[in-house]
C-alpha cells in the first residue's frame, strides 16, 4: 500500500492555525479513502499537493456567507475551505450515499459547526437560502457544470469552480451556456502562485438570478 505523502511545509502557509484540523481530516482521508471508494489507489503519496493544498489555497476567494459545494465527494474541495475559513457557512452537496455518511462523520469528528450536508443532485437541491458563492472540482466540463451550480447561487453571486490547465478553453467553449445561465465576467484566476508548486485554476462568473 502507498505511503501517505508527508505534509509539505506550505500547509502551515496556507492553513496557518487551522493546519491541525486539516492534518486530521488528510489522515481520516489517508486511512479510510481508498476502502470506501473516496480515492483512488494512487493518491495516498500526492493527497497533500494534488488534493488538500489545491482546494486549501482557494480559501482566500470566499466570502464571508454561504457557500455551497457541489459534488463533494471527498470533501474536496468543501470540507477542506470549510475547515480553512471557520467564518464561511459551507454546504456540501453530495448525491451518493456513502460519501454524505463519510461527509457527515468528518463534520462531527471535526466539530465543523459552520459546515452542513445536504444528500441530493445539484438540480434537485432545496437549500434554505440561495448561495453567495458556489464551487465544485473535478465535476464535470464547464457547459454541464454551469447548469448545476448557476441556478444554486443568489442574485449577485459568484461561481469559483476549479479546472484544469484548459479552463480557458472550456470558457471559450461554453459562451452560450455562459448566457444561459446569466453568468458574466468569466475568467480564469490562478491562485497559489509562488506558495504551492502547481498552482489551482478557478474559474470565476458573476451570477444575476
Amino acid at each position: 500500500m502507498p505511503e501517505l505523502e508527508e505534509e509539505p511545509a506550505e500547509a502551515n502557509v496556507v492553513f496557518g492555525d487551522r493546519l491541525d484540523v486539516v492534518r486530521r481530516f488528510s489522515e481520516n482521508l489517508a486511512r479510510h479513502g481508498e476502502e470506501r471508494g473516496l480515492i483512488g489507489p494512487l493518491e495516498l503519496p500526492r493527497l497533500w499537493t494534488r488534493h488538500i493544498l489545491n482546494s486549501g489555497v482557494v480559501a482566500p476567494l470566499l466570502k464571508p456567507g454561504y457557500l455551497g459545494d457541489v459534488g463533494s465527494g471527498a470533501g474536496l474541495p468543501g470540507l477542506v475551505l470549510g475547515i480553512a475559513r471557520p467564518d464561511v457557512h459551507v454546504t456540501l452537496i453530495e448525491p451518493m450515499e456513502r460519501r454524505v455518511t463519510w461527509l457527515s462523520e468528518q463534520v462531527n469528528e471535526l466539530e465543523l459547526g459552520n459546515v452542513v450536508v445536504v444528500r441530493a443532485r445539484a438540480e434537485e437541491a432545496a437549500l434554505d437560502r440561495p448561495l453567495d458563492q458556489v464551487t465544485a472540482r473535478a465535476v464535470s466540463a464547464l457547459r454541464k457544470l454551469l447548469r448545476l451550480t448557476a441556478p444554486l447561487a443568489r442574485d449577485g453571486g459568484e461561481l469559483l469552480l476549479m479546472k484544469g490547465i484548459n479552463a480557458q478553453a472550456e470558457i471559450d467553449a461554453s459562451q452560450k451556456e455562459l448566457r444561459k445561465f446569466k453568468v458574466s465576467n468569466a475568467h480564469v484566476e490562478i491562485v497559489g502562485a509562488g506558495v504551492i508548486a502547481e498552482p489551482t485554476r478557478v474559474i470565476r462568473g458573476d451570477v444575476r438570478a
